[in-house]
């Protein structure tokens, strides 16, 4: 399983995925992911949006095996559904 997180610094919600991704990563031997900083990428809105496929109002945008699940939220409760994440 690989994750991409888009975000941006100064996120909170980006923080919170990153180090839940950074929790899975040590506690699964499949997961893998890469974080993308939208600012230092020159990653505007407008690409995010292509990207997403629908309009974006906030980072984090998160994919799972290129797959659009949302936002941190979205992500924690994929995490708790799929991947037997209890916190």
């Amino acid at each position: 399983m690989f994750v991409v997180i888009f975000g941006r610094p100064g996120c909170p919600f980006c923080v919170r995925a990153k180090d839940l991704a950074d929790k899975l990563k040590a506690e699964r031997d499949d997961f893998n992911y890469r974080y993308v900083d939208i600012h230092a990428e020159g990653i505007s809105k407008a690409d995010l949006e292509k990207t997403v496929g629908k309009p974006v109002e906030a980072v984090p945008q998160i994919f799972v095996d290129q797959e659009h699940v949302g936002g941190f939220t979205e992500f924690e409760a994929y995490s708790k559904a799929n991947l037997g994440l209890y916190e």
